[in-house]
């Protein structure tokens, strides 16, 4: 179908909330605040150097954020984007993020509404000096009822819902074209900034991950800190058609979640960064109510799979606002594998490590 006749996003919001009664005008109306947001990043992002935020430009904040992290300025910039984009329209009661230490109450004299923000504003922003695609991840949940009623300040309380109470899901992808892939809880799909006009088109409807796959997606300088089950996984996989998977895969790393996720929704594979041994004080890296529930409820409304490696991610009540997790997501027979692997009696030993000590001499 010729670009020009695909549907825009309003309209495919208009369309959804024909067939679904959540889908309010409210909602629909907070979810293209969020894209005019992701349009103003991605517009941010392709200045690059000439927009005076990156490289010898000013790359990094003189800051750290909640997570211990030096903020690059178009982090700031894109925290700073979402904010604006959707505080003043009357839809929200609150919002979260990963740049901001506690919950952002919307300002007085705009509206409160009915729905709680979570996001990370530019997921993979370490990548943004040597041009990798970045992006944005989302995630609406409902208020609390007595939030709405009573007028009560906004509390991080609020935002502790488990995933499968998410509203809608969704990321931004800043790649050679801006993407937004889309839930709202009846499937997933993609549309493609057309920047001719400005808008969002539906270029990807109803995308489905596929079960099988052969590349997997993994931090390998890590290999030494993994958890046995996570070992065993990649070294059956590393060990191609001769050993037990009796097929090669491809090991690919991007270190840009988003991109990651994204090419997993395009063809498939697998995404771990599992709980591991490096700081035994954080049960996982990636932040459970802005990163892996979005990417969790996108993932699974396509036919994919998120997990813990132990249990489902959208089932755990998170119980602070920046909590870690370890996160395992994408075709979902490789995902049910690994979760079978933590489930089985740790006998695997590691005859087969990633990177072994080897001499070129033979004796």
């Amino acid at each position: 179908m010729p670009l020009s006749q695909r549907a825009t996003l309003t309209r495919f919001l208009i369309e959804e909330r024909r067939r679904y009664p959540d889908a309010s005008g409210d909602f629909n109306a907070l979810i293209l605040d969020i894209a005019i947001a992701c349009k103003a990043i991605a517009r941010a992002v392709a200045s690059g150097a000439l927009g005076g935020v990156l490289g010898n430009h000013g790359g990094e904040q003189a800051s750290i954020n909640v997570q211990g992290e030096t903020q690059k300025k178009l982090d700031v910039i894109s925290n700073e984007v979402f904010m604006r984009a959707t505080e003043w329209g009357g839809q929200l009661a609150g919002m979260a993020s990963e740049e901001m230490d506690d919950p952002y109450p919307i300002p007085e004299g705009y509206p409160r509404g009915n729905y709680l923000l979570v996001f990370d504003p530019l997921d993979g922003s370490s990548n943004i000096d040597v041009n990798v695609s970045v992006g944005s991840i989302f995630s609406i949940l409902r208020a609390p009822q007595d939030l709405i009623d009573s007028g009560r300040p906004l509390a991080a309380e609020d935002f502790l819902q488990p995933g499968t109470q998410q509203m809608a899901a969704g990321y931004a992808l800043y790649g050679p074209a801006t993407m937004l892939v889309l839930t709202v809880g009846s499937g997933v799909h993609g549309f493609t900034l057309d920047p001719a006009i400005g808008e969002f088109k539906l270029t990807h409807p109803n995308i489905q991950v596929p079960p099988d796959t052969q590349e997997f997606a993994i931090n390998a300088s890590n290999s030494r800190f993994w958890e046995s089950p996570v070992k065993r996984y990649v070294d059956e996989c590393l060990a191609g058609k001769t050993g037990p998977r009796a097929k090669d895969f491809n090991m690919r790393w991007i270190a840009s979640m988003v991109a990651d996720a994204h090419r997993i929704m395009m063809r498939g594979g697998v995404f771990m960064y599992p709980r591991d041994t490096k700081d035994p004080s954080k049960p996982g890296r990636l932040r459970l109510l802005y990163e892996a529930n979005p990417i969790g409820m996108v993932m699974e409304q396509a036919g994919g799979r998120a997990s813990t490696g132990r249990e489902p991610v959208l089932g755990i009540k998170p119980t602070s606002l920046h909590q870690r997790i370890g996160l395992v997501f994408g075709s979902r027979n490789e995902v049910e594998r690994i979760e079978r692997y933590h489930a089985e009696p740790d006998s695997y030993r590691d005859t087969n490590p990633l990177f072994a000590e080897r001499s070129l001499f033979r004796d």
